[in-house]
């Protein structure tokens, strides 16, 4: 460190430069921070400088932010002396070779990396691994997240997917890390779950079929005929993502790992509140929800219908439904018949004393029913619903009692809800003609299908 020059012990400050070459990664002590550069002292006969945009991958960023004086910091040589004699460094550039060594290291062995999100961006978010890394909207949760910016400089935990040095592109899935974390989770969750347990948990998704419920760590799926005792159109209607509900546990698949749920069975069976309420020959009133060909369906609670055939509309004889009755009527109905087995629930208008409903002759015709394709029949509604036995001028001629003991065609609240099926076209649900002899029976109604 000391040389002799002229008899002379002086420093040899050659000696003290430290060797390195442009593309070199050197350490060195900030010795001063200007608003638009940071001084170095690297051991070199001058200080190096490190431009405000070679400070960090982030956009417009303070100096004082990024290092402070007295840091030892790294920084990759650029030029060892440039037109105005300056030695020039890159702080992100050093870390970007760091940060491509880790990465490759982390995509090679699937281990995790860590890094803070600097920007929300179309379609994504970027993270700052010392690499600009690109996190697909997609991949940033296990489900969709409406809201990326509530990420914005949080740190986070995401493992790399696709790598490629030459276009600098790092493609990363927190999502991956999340369904790995959840997978001994799920397991436990299945293993504690019964059939028939009541259980608590927030809806993470809604479907046209159905409404997904987070159970602490995996998903179950409420279908639509399962969410209430009523007529639902959308799930939408009765149910938000991020609400608390209570749901049944109906079904578990342990090998496909799906748990079936129900919310209506949490709830009060309206079916029961007329077995425990109503008796044969009660009269109520009700509200008309839907007409089809073969008679009109009247709520009498909220979630139960009962069918009023066509030929318990009117004392006459009756072409079309919609001559008596249309969607939205508030009527009085006498109960004919209450089948608590199979939830069937009979009514009729036309034997309510003193009640007597008006024909309609304008918007009614023909072609009326035939213009509805979707029926909308509750769920509530059987399949094997027969028609009654009976000729309509039976009902014109017979006495009360006689027309008393006919068999009904029937409505019912389902317990268990099927497939919708196929509706029922309005032409396929012949009414009893006053022409056909009395001893002949009627042609069998149509199944009228739940949705």
């Amino acid at each position: 460190m000391l040389l002799e020059i002229d008899g002379k012990i002086v420093p040899n400050y050659d000696a003290t430069i430290v060797p390195f070459e442009e593309g070199d990664v050197v350490t060195g002590k900030v010795v001063r921070i200007d608003k638009d550069e940071v001084l170095v002292d690297i051991g070199y006969k001058s200080e190096g400088v490190i431009p405000n945009n070679e400070l960090s991958i982030r956009k417009s960023v303070d100096p004082n932010e990024e290092v402070e004086l007295g840091e030892e910091v790294d920084a990759l040589v650029l030029t060892k002396e440039d037109q105005d004699g300056r030695l020039i460094l890159s702080k992100k550039r050093a870390r970007f070779e760091r940060a491509w060594r880790k990465i490759e290291a982390a995509a090679e062995s699937g281990e995790p990396v860590n890094g803070a999100v600097i920007e929300v961006v179309k379609g994504g978010l970027i993270v700052d691994l010392g690499v600009r890394g690109f996190l697909p909207a997609s991949l940033v949760d296990i489900r969709r997240v409406p809201n990326l910016d509530e990420y914005l400089g949080q740190t986070i935990q995401t493992k790399v997917i696709e790598l490629n040095r030459s276009r600098n592109n790092v493609v990363l899935s927190r999502r991956a890390v999340l369904e790995e974390e959840r997978k001994e989770q799920r397991q436990a969750i299945l293993e504690r779950l019964q059939p028939g347990l009541i259980i608590e948990g927030q809806i993470s998704n809604i479907v046209d079929f159905g409404a997904f419920v987070d159970l602490d760590g995996i998903d179950g799926l409420i279908h639509i005929s399962e969410l209430s005792w009523s007529h639902v159109n959308h799930p939408s209607e009765i149910l938000s993502i991020g609400q608390t509900v209570e749901v049944k546990v109906l079904d578990i698949d342990r090998d496909r790992q799906r748990i079936s749920l129900g919310l209506k069975q949490t709830q009060e069976d309206p079916w029961q509140r007329v077995v425990d309420t109503y008796h044969v020959g009660d009269e109520l009133e009700g509200a008309v929800t839907k007409v089809v060909a073969f008679g009109a369906f009247v709520e009498i609670l909220e979630g139960v219908e009962g069918l009023v055939h066509i030929s318990e509309l009117a004392q006459q004889h009756v072409e079309n439904p919609r001559e008596i009755v249309a969607p939205g009527d508030e009527v009085k109905v006498k109960i004919l018949e209450i089948d608590s087995e199979r939830r069937r629930l009979s009514l009729s208008i036309k034997r309510v004393e003193g009640q007597v409903l008006p024909r309609r002759t304008e918007g009614v015709d023909a072609g009326d029913l035939e213009d509805m394709p979707e029926l909308g029949l509750s769920e509530d509604v059987f399949a094997e619903t027969p028609a009654p036995e009976f000729a309509e001028s039976d009902v014109a001629d017979a006495p009360e009692a006689e027309v008393a003991e006919a068999p009904e065609a029937e409505v019912e609240v389902a317990e268990e809800a099927p497939e919708a099926e196929a509706e029922v076209p309005a032409e396929e649900a012949p009414e009893a003609e006053a022409e056909v002899p009395a001893e002949e029976p009627a042609a069998e109604e149509p199944e009228a299908d739940k949705e």
